[in-house]
C-alpha cells in the first residue's frame, strides 16, 4: 500500500525558495508552501517587503533579497538559501521584470530586460538550485510562465487603453515554457523535477480598481467569465513541489478559467 493523499500533499521538512515572492501571485504561492509544511524563503528585490511576508508566514521562515539580472548575486543568494537552512528542495522561479512595451515601439534593450530576468535569471536559479538538488537526492523547480507563453493576446482586449500586450513579455514566457521542457529532460536522471505553471488572467488589484473597461473585456474571454484569484494558485504550486506530483515532469499546468481552450 503507498503512502497517503495527506502524505503525499504534505511538505513537511521541506526547503522553498520564492523568487518574486513577496508579490501579488507570489505571496499567495509562498503561503499555500508554508500550510503545506515547507519552510519557505521569500526573496524578491525589495527584502523589506520579503520580510513582512516571511513575519506573517511564521518564525520558521526567512526572507532575502535576490537580484534576477545578477548571476553573481543568484548564485550567491541560493548557495547562502541552502546553507543557512540546511537543504534546498523546491524553487519557485516566478521572479519577472520587464517593461510594459508596445508592438510599434519596442526595443532591443526592452527584450534584454525582459529576457535578462524572466529567461537568463530563472535558469540561473535553477541550475543552481539544482546543484543543491544533487546533495539532497532530488528536488521540484517550478517555472513560472503564462497562458500568454502558449496563445497571442487579443488586439480588441487593448485597443484603446492606457495597458497593452507587450511583445517582449510574450517572447519571455514563451521561452521560459520550452526551457522548462529542456531541464527536465536532462535533470530527471538526478532525481529533479522541472514543471511549470501557466496563469490566465490575474490583474493586481490596483489594475481591476483603475481600469474596469480593461477587466470586462478581459472577462468575456474567459470561460469562467472572471478574473483569477491569488489563492487559486496555491494548490497547483503545492501539487508540482510535493510528491503528489512524483511522476509528473516537464510539464505546463495552465490555470487560466478555460482562456486557451479557444
Amino acid at each position: 500500500m503507498g503512502p497517503t493523499l495527506p502524505q503525499l500533499f504534505s511538505l513537511e521538512g521541506k526547503v522553498a525558495l520564492v523568487t518574486g515572492g513577496a508579490g501579488f501571485l507570489g505571496s499567495a504561492m509562498c503561503r499555500g508552501l508554508a500550510q503545506a509544511g515547507a519552510r519557505v524563503v521569500v526573496a524578491s528585490r525589495t527584502l523589506e517587503k520579503c520580510r513582512r511576508l516571511a513575519e506573517e508566514l511564521g518564525p520558521q521562515h526567512r526572507a532575502v533579497a535576490i537580484d534576477l539580472s545578477d548571476e553573481t548575486n543568484i548564485r550567491t543568494t541560493i548557495d547562502q538559501v541552502a546553507a543557512e537552512m540546511g537543504r534546498l528542495d523546491i524553487l519557485v522561479n516566478n521572479g519577472y521584470n520587464g517593461p510594459l512595451a508596445r508592438l510599434d515601439t519596442a526595443t532591443g534593450d526592452d527584450f534584454a530586460r525582459s529576457l535578462a530576468v524572466g529567461v537568463t535569471g530563472q535558469f540561473i536559479a535553477a541550475q543552481q538550485a539544482a546543484r543543491q538538488m544533487r546533495r539532497v537526492g532530488g528536488g521540484s523547480i517550478i517555472n513560472v510562465a503564462s497562458m500568454y507563453g502558449l496563445v497571442a493576446s487579443y488586439p480588441e482586449v487593448y485597443e484603446g487603453l492606457e495597458t497593452c500586450s507587450p511583445p517582449n513579455y510574450h517572447a519571455t514566457k514563451g521561452a521560459l515554457i520550452q526551457l522548462t521542457r529542456h531541464l527536465a529532460a536532462y535533470w530527471a536522471r538526478d532525481g529533479i523535477r522541472v514543471n511549470c505553471i501557466s496563469p490566465g488572467a490575474f490583474p493586481h488589484p490596483p489594475v481591476r480598481e483603475r481600469m474596469p473597461e480593461f477587466i470586462r473585456r478581459l472577462s468575456e474571454r474567459v470561460p469562467m467569465k472572471r478574473m483569477g484569484e491569488p489563492h487559486e494558485l496555491m494548490g497547483a504550486v503545492v501539487f508540482l513541489a510535493s510528491d503528489a506530483s512524483s511522476y509528473c515532469t516537464g510539464h505546463n499546468l495552465v490555470v487560466d478559467g478555460g482562456w486557451t481552450i479557444w
